[in-house]
């Protein structure tokens, strides 16, 4: 995919998002949300006028990505090093925001960078998404 004279990452095969999904269960002991697969499948992370939503981690993929990948797994174990936010699943942060799944509550929400109160909820991952992409184009 080319968007402005920048090409896109592809979206991850389905033995890398069941790869990924298996280091993901093995490493933090859940399972990824089906829209975060569909999202990967379309394309790997993105990183967007300040809002950078994380892919498949760069040692998983088979081919070399477009754009730099901000890996899911190596920035969840950085956000983890703080107990508290161990109940959030990340995946991406902008400016002034973090994307997050709610383990024990089962909710999408946009945290507060960096004190960690919640801003919005959302009903699922891509009303989440679209209200990441919508905050990075304004």
């Amino acid at each position: 995919m080319k968007k402005r004279n920048r090409y896109l990452n592809e979206g991850c095969s389905l033995k890398e998002l069941e790869f990924f999904q298996q280091e993901v269960k093995n490493k933090f002991k859940y399972d990824l949300p089906k829209g975060y697969i569909d999202f990967l499948s379309v394309i790997n992370g993105l990183d967007y006028n300040g809002l950078v939503l994380y892919g498949i981690d760069e040692n998983i993929v088979d081919k070399i990505n477009n754009q730099r990948v901000t890996g899911y797994i190596d920035t969840n174990e950085i956000w983890y090093e703080n107990d508290e936010q161990k109940e959030y699943m990340f995946f991406g942060d902008s400016n002034m925001s973090w994307y997050c799944y709610n383990i024990r509550e089962n909710t999408y929400v946009e945290l507060d960078k960096p004190s960690g109160e919640l801003e919005q909820e959302f009903s699922d991952f891509t009303d989440m998404l679209e209200n990441a992409l919508e905050s990075s184009l304004v």
